[in-house]
């Protein structure tokens, strides 16, 4: 298979996550007087964070509840807690390997791009403070509030693709930790769509949702690929 380009996603794919966002989504809702579970988060983990809000207030709320106007207040106490935590927190890195991962890869001429289901906000403070793009390690990035759907829609798969002028989406890779990311690689047509169990979902719950291969983390990708690690 001629896999140009490999689309990965962030927290708990390419970037370490001990529940962060998890945490930081129950504890925006907590404030506003809504209580959820871990398991009831990790189900809506992956899409855009405006519309997992809305998800979890509607399994709490009543439809009256649920305003426009309440979610975005709600989605704006998630965002500013989320940017303090990545711009400032000295927990925050790469998952292990993840530039080594990058760098294999685009010395055997593959694209590097990252999607994500958080806003550009969220996506540029992670990209800066691991030094991503400034290395030259990632050759395009999407964020959820930059396409019309996000996941499990293709939109996000689809524009990095067209950023990198690939047209045949057979030749890309899909690469995350949720369902969300299996659905957005399945509905987008990726050659491979590939789950990985580095962060917020096991292996039973990523294997029941279309896939071509689950891995244990982004480092088993450049052997899958048929590429040797750089020395």
């Amino acid at each position: 298979m001629n896999i140009q380009l490999v689309i990965f996603d962030m927290a708990g794919t390419t970037v370490h996550d001990e529940d962060f966002v998890n945490l930081c989504l129950q504890n925006a809702l907590r404030a506003a007087g809504v209580e959820v579970t871990r398991h009831e988060v990790n189900e809506v983990m992956g899409m855009p964070k405006p519309v997992a809000i809305r998800i979890l207030m509607e399994q709490k709320l009543s439809a009256e509840q649920v305003t426009d106007q309440y979610n975005e207040e709600l989605y704006q106490r998630f965002l500013n807690e989320m940017l303090e935590f990545y711009r400032h927190d000295p927990r925050v890195r790469e998952v292990e390997g993840a530039s080594a991962v990058f760098q294999t890869l685009q010395h055997a001429g593959i694209k590097v791009a990252i999607d994500t289901g958080f806003a550009r906000p969220i996506a540029a403070a992670i990209i800066e403070k691991l030094g991503w793009e400034r290395n030259g390690l990632i050759d395009a990035s999407v964020a959820s509030d930059e396409v019309e759907k996000g996941r499990p829609h293709a939109d996000l798969a689809l524009r990095a693709a067209s950023l990198l002028g690939i047209s045949d989406m057979a030749c890309t890779a899909k690469v995350g930790d949720t369902p969300a990311d299996l659905g957005e690689g399945h509905a987008a047509g990726c050659g491979l769509n590939i789950g990985v169990l580095s962060g917020a979902s096991t292996r039973a719950e990523l294997e029941i949702h279309p896939h071509t291969h689950l891995l244990s983390s982004i480092r088993e990708i450049p052997a899958l690929l048929g590429i040797q690690k750089q020395s």
